[in-house]
């Protein structure tokens, strides 16, 4: 099976290097490039990358301009944003922008890592599954759960919506709830739209 394929581009060299060797330590088998700016990543592009983690600030540009290039580069990768500006306008513009998550630089280090899993996981499902561990993942009916949570449809309302029993339906949220580590149906939903999962 194929490993994720990460591209972190920052013009930071201590975080880029800080962050290379939390990525390795969660993800040994991934394929990790670095640069300190875009012109810099595609200057030599690899023929597959699955993340692109950027910087929302690279040398006095804007990483949200650079996001469709990215895109253009490498159709089906998502770009998962890195800043220590974590206003919610800018999340919105960065998600706007076609951005497939947020993420502060100010979060712990596991938050970083399960942001870069879970976007790992929503992005590569319908092609080639990665070598991650299962139960990181959400399956297709949980996705599908999810985005009539993020509507705030009822357990009821999902299962005719979904032609589920009720209790099957209980068990897919009980499933979303694990996958997001939260305690609540409204704080998976809030976790889901940081990472851009749902609108």
């Amino acid at each position: 099976m194929p490993y994720p394929h990460i591209y972190l581009i920052d013009d930071h060299p201590m975080f880029r290097s800080g962050l290379g060797m939390l990525i390795n330590m969660a993800l040994p088998e991934a394929k990790l490039y670095e640069a300190s700016t875009v012109q810099e990543a595609l200057s030599s592009p690899p023929a597959r990358v699955d993340v692109v983690l950027l910087d929302i600030k690279l040398n006095g540009s804007s990483g949200l301009d650079a996001i469709e290039l990215l895109r253009r580069q490498w159709p089906g990768t998502a770009v998962l944003m890195l800043s220590s500006q974590d206003e919610p306008e800018t999340i919105r513009l960065a998600l706007s922008r076609g951005a497939a998550g947020f993420v502060s630089k100010a979060e712990t280090s596991k938050k970083i890592i399960d942001s870069i899993k879970r976007v790992l996981l929503s992005h590569t499902s319908a092609r080639q599954p990665l070598n991650m561990p299962v139960e990181r993942g959400m399956t297709p009916r949980q996705s599908e759960v999810l985005q009539l949570l993020h509507k705030g449809y009822t357990n009821k309302k999902i299962g005719f919506e979904l032609t589920l029993s009720e209790n099957t339906v209980r068990r897919h949220v009980q499933g979303i709830l694990e996958f997001f580590d939260s305690t609540s149906r409204a704080e998976a939903v809030f976790e889901a739209q940081k990472i851009g999962l749902v609108g």
